[in-house]
């Protein structure tokens, strides 16, 4: 026995199946009109300048306009010094931010490509591995100018962090990390000067 509710059911659903086949059949030679291509005046013209197939129109990463590219940071790191100039520490923080990421992220690439080509093309390797280390170093010294900056808005809790990054990446006995170090005794987070004067070296004791 088939329940009333199943049969009023199945009736709407017949009702809707046939009046979509009909509206289907209907806009169907629509459909195949619309599907034929079009003829040669139809085309879209494609500008020769925007035209990606043609060898003038690449645009490489090592220009000044890429994001991606060592120019592309440098040229922030300067936007972000002429804002310090003018004591836009909002505008250099976001400058310098913006080329810390750009800088990370190339040296993470170059260190990628140069682990891919171990042992399989040692000249490769080792130049991906150098540029690695370089764009690490451009990473590094954004990071010190974007802590300075903080120090300037009178933001040491945001300068801290940066400054041990650096320290971590370029090892406390580097140029570079003795700055980082000086900038948290200056801070006051470390108490402990480093290198400790001469004075305060343990004297070696002669036999």
């Amino acid at each position: 026995m088939v329940y009333s509710g199943t049969v009023c059911w199945l009736r709407s659903t017949a009702r809707i199946t046939i009046g979509a086949i009909a509206a289907f059949t209907l806009l169907q030679p629509l459909q195949v009109q619309a599907q034929q291509p079009s003829g040669p005046e139809n085309q879209p013209q494609v500008e020769p300048a925007d035209d990606p197939t043609d060898p003038n129109n690449l645009r490489p990463l090592t220009q000044d306009s890429s994001l991606l590219s060592v120019p592309g940071g440098q040229r922030l790191m300067t936007e972000a010094s002429s804002a310090i100039s003018n004591q836009n520490y909002t505008l250099a923080s976001q400058k310098l931010q913006e080329s810390r990421q750009i800088f990370n992220q190339l040296s993470n690439f170059y260190q990628q490509l140069g682990s891919s080509f171990a042992g399989i093309d040692i000249r490769l390797a080792e130049s991906h591995r150098t540029k690695a280390v370089e764009t690490a170093q451009m990473r590094d010294e954004a990071t010190y100018r974007l802590a300075l900056v903080h120090r300037a808005q009178n933001k040491p809790e945001l300068a801290v962090p940066l400054l041990i990054q650096i320290i971590r990446s370029q090892q406390p006995t580097r140029d570079l990390g003795k700055k980082a170090y000086q900038q948290l005794l200056e801070l006051g987070f470390v108490d402990s000067p480093f290198p400790r004067p001469a004075s305060a070296q343990p004297s070696s004791s002669t036999k």
